[in-house]
């Protein structure tokens, strides 16, 4: 079964499954530390891992919903295991948790398929929440770099691009109406949660025209959504 507000599968109490989390910290007591307390919290921990290779392997064989991962890692570092695990499931939702708020470590992330990216300073409040909004598919960042990750996505939409080889707009994706209006509020930063309100839809059904978006234009996660919105200027509609 299938709650349809959330999207999130159902058991046959009718409560949604928990959602499936994998923590990636070389930290053995950091590391564990999260795991307890995300396990504690209703969430199913369902690996851990101490390094890059070990991350990637262990993703792959446990496909949790969320990955909660530290970019500075041995063997292999975060920003790699991101994008071999998103390419390998795009429906892997990556968290960073990192002690780095750098913005070139930020904006690496999020290039390399990140959802999110939370400061190790975050309450385990805050960590619990943007778990939650992460397996929902909303963007979460600690304050302040939401704002960075949006200013640099304008930059690059602003950098001229010469047209990709037989590019022409007669073979752009034909999204319906619906698709536009929903990729329009994404690109606005609303939260599925708020685009539903909005529209007066559920929540499931943002999700499924945001996936459906996606399959079109061959894009791997909301970020390279909404940089794909703002270059053609949806976000100022």
């Amino acid at each position: 079964m299938t709650d349809t507000a959330a999207g999130r599968e159902t058991g046959h109490d009718g409560r949604p499954d928990p959602v499936r989390v994998m923590v990636v910290d070389d930290h053995p007591m950091w590391r564990d530390a999260v795991a307890r307390d995300l396990s504690e919290s209703g969430f199913e921990v369902v690996a851990t891992a101490g390094d890059g290779e070990q991350a990637v392997r262990r993703a792959k064989a446990t496909a949790p919903d969320v990955l909660v991962l530290d970019l500075n890692l041995p063997g292999k570092p975060g920003v790699l295991v991101c994008k071999e695990v998103v390419a390998a499931n795009p429906a892997v939702r990556v968290l960073v948790l990192s002690a780095s708020g750098e913005h070139a470590d930020v904006l690496e992330a999020v290039k390399s398929g990140a959802t999110g990216y939370l400061l190790k300073s975050a309450s385990t409040e805050d960590l619990q929440d943007a778990v939650r909004r992460t397996a929902a598919g909303d963007p979460v960042f600690t304050p302040g770099l939401a704002g960075l990750v949006l200013g640099e996505y304008r930059r690059l939409a602003a950098e001229p691009a010469g047209p990709a080889p037989g590019d022409d707009a007669a073979k752009a994706p034909r999204l319906t109406d619906r698709e536009t209006e929903v990729l329009r509020l994404v690109a606005k930063g609303l939260s599925y949660k708020q685009i539903a309100e909005r529209l007066v839809i559920s929540h499931r059904t943002v999700q499924n025209h945001v996936q459906n978006t996606l399959g079109k234009l061959q894009l791997h996660n909301r970020v390279e959504l909404v940089r794909y919105a703002i270059e053609r200027g949806l976000d100022d509609e």
